[in-house]
């Protein structure tokens, strides 16, 4: 029931964080946007890790797992915010869609999970075709749009190879240490951002821009990884990148309706071939047998 809950929460926060993306940064930019809800989220993670007293080690697996985490928080947040500033919320979440193809890859070569069936094998290239299609909608739409896809895609390659250096360390902490820890490694690596490449403090905070940076720290930093982070201690990291099988449709239709972003058509047929990848790389094995199955006992 835990991981059920876990796997729900998850897919909430993960549908909602683009569009927050999207209006945390407006009038006071992105690098500001993404600094202070890191800085605000920490502080809230550790306070929940002291009112729970929990434990706090320092010994050097948990150090590794902090800095993987850290790592993977910063060039996953920073190239998300940066890309959203050129392509629809929506989009973020599209192409965050192709992350269980590369998790699955990736924890075969380096955790020894299950590998690359002819299933698997025809998954990878629908999401890969589903893809091509939205670099190929960017490209299109221009050069600023296809900045923007490729950035999102850099921080998907960031996201993936720190989920599988996390669980490839096996340190095996409370969801909300590791995000604690995570979140302490990220903090001066994006006060260093903002301070060299912008460094400028808002004269005015928007209601709007304020509600989507708190909104982000306390539900999307701290809720959202410790769920995460449990996730990945409990289940294979393949199975925890599926989340993103129903947030993609989740954050485009938010997007339309919230913030009125177009929905395209070409990036609902690249979602649908994402999607569909995703699915016969998760359930295509199922699939063969209960058909063997039927024409065996037919």
């Amino acid at each position: 029931m835990a991981i059920k809950l876990a796997f729900l929460g998850v897919i909430i926060i993960w549908s909602t964080t683009p569009l927050g993306l999207k209006w945390s940064g407006e009038h006071v930019g992105f690098l500001f946007g993404v600094t202070a809800r890191m800085m605000l989220g920490v502080v809230v993670a550790a306070l929940l890790v002291i009112a729970l007293r929990l434990p706090f080690p320092l010994h050097g697996k948990a150090v590794r797992a902090y800095i993987a985490s850290g790592i993977g928080i910063y060039l996953g947040m920073l190239f998300g915010y940066w890309a959203v500033t050129y392509i629809p919320s929506g989009w973020i979440a599209v192409i965050w869609g192709v992350s269980p193809l590369f998790a699955g890859v990736l924890g075969s070569l380096v955790l020894g999970e299950k590998g690359l069936t002819p299933h698997r094998i025809m998954g990878v290239l629908a999401g890969m075709t589903g893809l091509a299609i939205i670099f190929l909608q960017g490209a299109t739409l221009g050069e600023h749009t296809l900045l923007g896809v490729s950035l999102t895609l850099l921080g998907v390659l960031s996201q993936v190879g720190s989920a599988v250096w996390i669980r490839h360390i096996k340190a095996e902490l409370p969801g909300i240490v590791m995000t604690t820890g995570g979140l302490a490694v990220s903090i001066p690596l994006f006060v260093m951002s903002w301070w060299l490449f912008d460094g400028d403090l808002p004269e005015f905070i928007p209601a709007r821009v304020a509600g989507s940076i708190i909104y982000l720290a306390i539900m999307g930093s701290v809720l959202g990884f410790s769920l995460y982070f449990f996730l990945l201690n409990h289940v294979e990291t393949s199975r925890v990148a599926l989340i993103t099988l129903v947030t993609p449709v989740m954050a485009l239709l938010l997007g339309n309706w919230l913030n009125d972003e177009s929905l395209n058509l070409w990036v609902f047929v690249g979602t649908a071939l994402i999607l569909s990848g995703l699915a016969s790389y998760q359930w295509g094995e199922g699939w063969i047998e209960r058909l063997n199955f039927q024409r065996k006992s037919g």
